[in-house]
């Protein structure tokens, strides 16, 4: 299993800078996906392939959102911020959530009022509004992929944001193609059923982002394997009698770590330190993803020191 740390092995600058190209492959490649998909909407009657561009031309907006909180998220800390700007991300992610239900909701609720509508009064999707949503299919699929193995990398939650924001679209586009294969086929009122589709796959989407920002907004602990991690890697210490705790806390895609160890009592101050740096850089050296650590000592008691000798 991956755990947190493996994939933010990472450079900052590398990190930034992979980010900010994936972010503008994304806009480059729903550009011109939402404008083919508005022009064969249009042209096609085609009100779910409408529907699909307006999805489009949200993730042209929210990757510009990604662009922005990755140049703030990586600004180095000031008086202001003293433990940094990372949360910027989880602002962005929390925006971008609320962008994406506004426009399911938007696009289910015009999908319903044709459900309702006058069959006689819905017209039939051309062949190019079918031709679109495959094309739009294969294209977004391949943009989830591309982009997720960028965030899995750099462990950025805003750019995991993205990636499923183009796995939604992919998703809406499979509704598209059936509501507008059925409406072909003498089922008209079947476009505007994909168009409720779309926006249930997209309010789903905008959820999962939100409750991700949320986690890392709220100081949610990192996961078991991570711990067990940072354990096996400070155990490698002879001078550390025990780990008595360790409490991690995520912020933003950094993460913060407190340790309590135990060492032998009779050590000076001075050795007592030691240890304790020690235990401090290998964790900040081995996790990168690791902002800050505090390592707190405890010194043996005597029914310690009788079992150690036992």
């Amino acid at each position: 299993m991956k755990t947190n740390f493996e994939s933010s092995a990472i450079d900052p600058a590398v990190k930034k800078a992979i980010a900010t190209k994936v972010s503008w492959v994304g806009i480059i490649g729903n550009v011109i996906l939402t404008l083919f998909k508005l022009f064969a909407g249009i042209v096609a009657h085609s009100g779910a392939m409408v529907s699909d561009s307006i999805h489009s031309a949200s993730d042209v907006l929210s990757t510009f959102v990604v662009l922005i909180s990755v140049k703030l998220a990586h600004r180095d800390a000031d008086d202001k911020h003293p433990y940094g700007h990372e949360r910027f991300e989880c602002v962005a992610a929390l925006l971008l959530a609320f962008f994406l239900c506004t426009i399911g909701i938007g696009i289910g609720y015009s999908g319903i009022k044709k459900i309702f509508a006058d069959s006689s009064e819905l017209a039939v999707p051309g062949a190019l509004a079918l031709v679109a949503a495959g094309v739009s299919i294969v294209t977004k699929e391949a943009m989830y992929w591309y982009t997720i193995i960028a965030a899995r990398k750099i462990d950025s939650g805003v750019l995991k944001a993205s990636a499923w924001d183009h796995r939604s679209d992919a998703f809406s586009s499979i509704g598209s193609f059936a509501g507008i294969l059925g409406a072909r086929i003498g089922f008209p009122k079947l476009d505007a059923v994909a168009s409720v589709i779309i926006c249930l796959f997209i309010i789903k989407v905008s959820y999962d982002i939100f409750m991700d920002a949320v986690n890392r907004m709220i100081d949610k602990s990192c996961s078991d394997e991570f711990v067990e991690e940072v354990k096996e890697t400070i155990k490698k210490d002879p001078n550390i009698v025990s780990i008595d705790d360790i409490k991690t806390r995520m912020f933003g895609d950094r993460i913060y770590v407190d340790v309590e160890i135990t060492v032998d009592g009779q050590k000076v101050l001075t050795d007592a330190h030691s240890v304790a740096e020690n235990a401090h850089d290998m964790i900040e050296q081995h996790f990168p993803q690791v902002k800050h650590c505090m390592v707190h000592v405890n010194p043996t008691t005597e029914e310690d020191r009788i079992n150690i000798c036992k």
